[in-house]
């Protein structure tokens, strides 16, 4: 086999000592406080570390559910025929531990529904690496579920196949959509079985354990910094702060003293802005935007209770959990804001005083970023350049799809697959999410409307098709498609999975594969009964 150049290389004497082929030991972090307790016991209040050491827990028989060829050849650096290689797949599951690396879990803090938790932390997760992509990026390689740590709380350290895949499948689909996101390598499925109560309604079931190889360039949350700030450690506040600006933030680094802090903020509430209106621009609801499940790095991680808009409500809640809708779809700006004070606060000790004003500029700022973008997206998926009108014009149409319980995503691309002209004569055959939509008041006036807008910008209806087409997926992660997959898992059939896995890497183009298995008609009449909480 070839050898790729990079850090996480598989040499060509792999056969003879696979073990020290993978170079993914862990060095970064060995250098932040490390929790000074070796034994891995859960302890509800670790004081002065960022990290613990504790090691995965291994799993019986285990088996390779599916794996991102993207992820495995352009991160990773791993010929994809490597997934059958026992030694491999026993390191993806934590049965065995990258050599010379030390796993580690985070600690971190975090707001959830608005209240502040304290110590949450990795609870199933561990970091078991790093590596180097083909670009000569770092990427941090994670196990979830992969057994108990420190800040386990009451929990097992496990999670279920459900959950699991659901998290594989979102955190490619979205990827591929062009969403900022933390990627998924490989998916192991264990014999080992838990009881979980999926609804919190008092009726347990057994279900299949699986661990999830997730990767992102750095897992750091706002309530990494929120702990520290809780704690008081003022020290390991600003060298944690201090490593992500020198490391993902250049200018902020450029600052002098404290005031790099406060550029820090504004600089991550700008990404986090253009995060959510991505999100909005393909449907997608997070469902737990606690503050220990934002990324500083502005990326969308930990796929808990998600869910993508099927019929357009800006009022969905993906998650059964959220009694009060706070994190419903058109809620999530908002939320994106609020979480922002509260990493300013995080960091108001080590922010000069004379500075503690210009939150309202980050705010401000933040607002900006997310206006543009979302406008930005919204014009694109009408096949238009970002403009006044054109935005008004994308809010006109979500006010039509909304009074016509019109689907969001086969709206929007069935706008750009049929011509302007077969849409003023009404003819949308065989376009199932269009009719709704051309029967409701005010649909002539915005399709005129949508004509002069494209003669005000010069374009022809073929550029406007074009555009579209390049902006609006055909197949998203509808819930149905999540659970069909996730139980043909449950039972030990894969290929439903893989198949689903493969047509989501290409969103936007027709696959005969998945017409056939009905990925974009109409969602099943059981559909809408389906609930996802935060179980896994």
């Amino acid at each position: 086999m070839t050898t790729p150049k990079g850090d996480c290389r598989l040499q060509n004497g792999l056969n003879k000592n696979k073990m020290k082929a993978l170079k993914w030991a862990q060095k970064t972090y060995l250098k932040f406080p490390i929790d000074p307790v070796k034994e891995n016991f859960v302890r509800p209040n670790v004081k002065g570390a960022i990290f613990s050491a504790a090691s995965p827990t291994p799993l019986k028989e285990t088996s390779l559910a599916c794996f991102s060829s993207d992820v495995f050849k352009n991160i990773l650096q791993l010929d994809p025929a490597m997934s059958s290689d026992k030694t491999l797949i026993d390191i993806l599951s934590g049965n065995k531990e990258v050599p010379g690396s030390t796993p580690l879990a985070h600690r971190y803090g975090g707001h959830q529904f608005g209240n502040w938790a304290g110590q949450l932390g990795d609870g199933r997760a561990h970091l078991i690496g790093e590596c180097t992509d083909r670009a000569g990026e770092r990427w941090e390689l994670q196990l979830k579920g992969s057994g108990k740590t420190p800040y386990s709380r009451f929990a097992d350290g496990r999670a279920v196949v459900r959950s699991s895949v659901r998290e594989f499948l979102c955190s490619e689909a979205m990827h591929h959509l062009g969403v900022p996101t933390s990627r998924a390598g490989a998916l192991v499925v264990s014999d080992d079985t838990l009881l979980r109560d999926p609804f919190y309604d008092g009726r347990p079931r057994r279900e299949r354990a699986a661990v999830l190889l997730r990767l992102a360039p750095c897992w750091f949350r706002f309530g990494s910094l929120q702990m520290l700030a809780a704690d008081g450690d003022e020290g390991s506040l600003r060298l944690l702060a201090d490593f992500v600006c020198e490391r993902y933030y250049t200018e902020a680094a450029a600052r002098e003293g404290g005031r790099r802090y406060s550029r820090l903020v504004e600089d991550v509430g700008r990404r986090t802005a253009r995060l959510i209106a991505a999100w909005e621009s393909v449907g997608f609801t997070h469902g737990v935007m606690n503050t220990d499940n934002m990324s500083l790095l502005g990326l969308t991680i930990d796929y808990g209770p998600f869910g993508f808009l099927d019929r357009y409500d800006p009022n969905f809640i993906s998650n059964s959990s959220d009694s009060y809708g706070v994190y419903r779809f058109a809620h999530q700006a908002r939320v994106g804001q609020w979480n922002l004070c509260r990493l300013w606060e995080a960091l108001m000790p080590v922010i000069p005083e004379e500075e503690h004003g210009h939150i309202e500029r980050v705010l401000q700022i933040y607002v900006q970023e997310y206006e543009t973008h979302r406008g930005e997206l919204l014009s694109r998926k009408l096949g238009l350049n970002r403009s006044t009108s054109a935005v008004k014009l994308a809010d006109r149409l979500l006010e039509l799809m909304l009074a016509a319980r019109a689907d969001f995503t086969m709206t929007f691309r069935q706008l750009g697959d049929v011509s302007l002209e077969a849409l003023k004569a009404g003819r949308v055959e065989g376009l199932w999410a269009l009719p709704s939509l051309t029967a409701a008041d005010g649909w002539s006036d915005w399709l005129t409307d949508l004509r002069a807008e494209m003669d005000r910008q010069g374009l022809s209806d073929a550029q406007r098709r074009a555009t579209a087409a390049g902006a609006n997926p055909r197949y998203i992660l509808r819930n149905w498609l999540a659970h069909e997959a996730a139980e043909a898992a449950e039972r030990g059939e894969f290929e439903p999975l893989r198949q689903l896995h493969t047509v989501l890497s290409r969103p936007f183009t027709e696959q005969p594969a998945a017409e056939e298995a009905g990925y974009a008609k109409p969602p099943p009449d059981w559909a809408c009964t389906l609930r996802v909480s935060c179980s896994s």
